[in-house]
């Protein structure tokens, strides 16, 4: 159960990092919306990583759930903010997926 709170906590990371997105290119009230949902899914996924943590180790799970928000915001940058997904960039993503999962199957 911890692991799936673990991911949901890292995409409660790429939530706030999309919101912060979002807000840049906003103005008015549709910005203080997206700085809302800003708070909203930051404040989830703290709580979510404080509460795994008392269960797993804190290196693993940091490592993951900043893993997950790194991954999932590189994605977010591609499919919503159009940003370029050059074959480095695609390369360096794969091999963060890769120790993400290579850190789960190690974890005691």
């Amino acid at each position: 159960m911890n692991w799936i709170l673990l991911i949901i906590a890292g995409l409660f990371e790429v939530g706030f990092a999309a919101c912060l997105g979002k807000a840049k290119h906003a103005t008015g009230t549709e910005m203080l919306y997206w700085y809302g949902g800003f708070a909203v899914c930051l404040a989830i996924s703290m709580a979510l990583l404080i509460k795994v943590t008392q269960e797993l180790p804190i290196g693993t799970a940091y490592a993951v759930w900043t893993g997950i928000g790194a991954v999932g915001t590189v994605l977010v940058g591609i499919i919503i903010f159009k940003e370029p997904a050059t074959f480095w960039r695609m390369f360096f993503l794969t091999t963060l997926i890769c120790s993400i999962v290579g850190l789960k199957f190690v974890a005691h």
